[in-house]
């Protein structure tokens, strides 16, 4: 696995190119930081996401980007139903086993100023957020077992599911609904396993436009970080370069009452214990 510990893409004041690097400051949550104009500085990282050196050059951030690009992902596997508290709240049976959907490379988006696009099909009062812990898969296996899974995972950071749910509730199959462009933001930054050792200790929320929707923890997953990867590796091969999300905690818009809409200007984050806080406003696409 490379040297970096907090690794992030970003376009340079420098020289207005894009770089990856490591972040000077590892205390700071720098998707609140990029939001609020405060500067981020980074090491600059020579090679890739799976091999990158940490230099001792410093470049800073105009503008960070998501930390794994369409080109250098290859698979978007989501897991439906994975926290006990949003199986409550949806009034549904515990899952004998994972439920997978998946969404296409067009859905991949970065944090803030990245904005989640609502598309015509999807203004209709149901558009919804669903914070969730993300992961990316570091080298390529099969047949992974369990108590080896976590030795797959290159980093960790955040994501939101954005669904459209009125699409998502006429059919048994998740994916079209949850996979309109733009509807998978991730960031701000991957955080390495040697510094995220259990994936499953983590707070993470939900906040739209201010307030705590969703406040729930990782140690609530149905199935852990090394069930679904073990599982989704039976008889498939889960190449480098693949994007787990790994379910959604109670809280979605869906459920409350009254309901949370994502609406035009609106801004919506997601913030995870060690990773920091992933924000996006919302725009309605006019055309």
């Amino acid at each position: 696995m490379p040297s970096w510990t907090h690794l992030i893409r970003f376009i340079a004041v420098e020289d207005s190119q894009v770089h990856l690097g490591q972040l000077v400051d590892t205390s700071r949550d720098i998707g609140k930081d990029s939001t609020n104009g405060v500067q981020i500085a980074a090491y600059l990282i020579q090679g890739t996401i799976y091999d990158g050196r940490v230099t001792g050059e410093i470049m800073h951030v105009q503008q960070l980007l998501s930390p794994i690009t369409r080109e250098e992902c290859n698979y978007i596997r989501c897991l439906g139903l994975n926290y006990l508290d949003h199986a409550n709240e949806a009034k549904m049976a515990l899952p004998k086993a994972p439920i997978l959907f998946t969404k296409p490379r067009s859905a991949l988006i970065g944090p803030y100023p990245a904005t989640i696009n609502i598309p015509k099909c999807a203004q209709d009062e149901t558009s919804d957020y669903e914070a969730e812990l993300c992961l990316v898969i570091g080298k390529t296996g099969r047949d992974i077992p369990e108590e080896e899974a976590l030795d797959y995972v290159l980093g960790y950071t955040a994501s939101n599911d954005v669904s459209a749910r009125a699409m998502q509730m006429i059919t048994a199959q998740w994916s079209f609904s949850k996979g309109l462009d733009g509807s998978c933001p991730i960031g701000p930054v991957l955080v390495a396993p040697s510094v995220i050792q259990d994936p499953q200790i983590l707070s993470i929320k939900a906040i739209h436009n201010g307030n705590t929707v969703q406040d729930g923890h990782t140690k609530d997953m149905i199935f852990s970080i090394k069930k679904q990867i073990s599982y989704l590796s039976q008889g498939t091969t889960l190449e480098a370069g693949t994007i787990f999300l790994t379910g959604t905690p109670a809280g979605i818009g869906y459920f409350r009452d009254p309901r949370v809409v994502l609406r035009d200007g609106d801004e919506i984050s997601v913030q995870i214990e060690q990773i920091g806080t992933l924000v996006n406003r919302v725009r309605y696409e006019s055309h």
